[in-house]
């Protein structure tokens, strides 16, 4: 690219010396830019390995969220079973009084 550059300035009639040092000066400020912007740009390899935690991640929390449902189930099955046993109770004592 530095080549080609510094072609098109000579062929523009910019002087031999003029063209190397505006060619230097547009390569070392693409360099630095280059050098700010890919400390903040991912890969093909990074965007791959957020997309493995992500899926980890989901299906451990898929995971979680089915033992809880389990768990909630449990209690429900149980409180219902316990509330039954308690008006069973109740209704025997009303109806063995009477």
């Amino acid at each position: 690219m530095e080549l080609a550059i510094y072609e098109a300035f000579r062929e523009a009639g910019i002087e031999e010396k003029a063209a190397k040092v505006i060619t230097t000066a547009i390569n070392k400020a693409i360099e630095q830019t280059y050098a700010i912007y890919s400390q903040h740009l991912a890969t093909k390899g990074d965007v791959e390995q957020v997309r493995a935690e992500v899926e980890k991640v989901r299906l451990e929390t898929k995971a979680e969220i089915e033992k809880a449902k389990a768990d909630i189930i449990k209690w429900n099955i149980g409180a219902i079973i316990a509330a039954a046993g308690i008006a069973m109770a109740i209704a025997r004592l009303f109806f063995a009084a009477a």
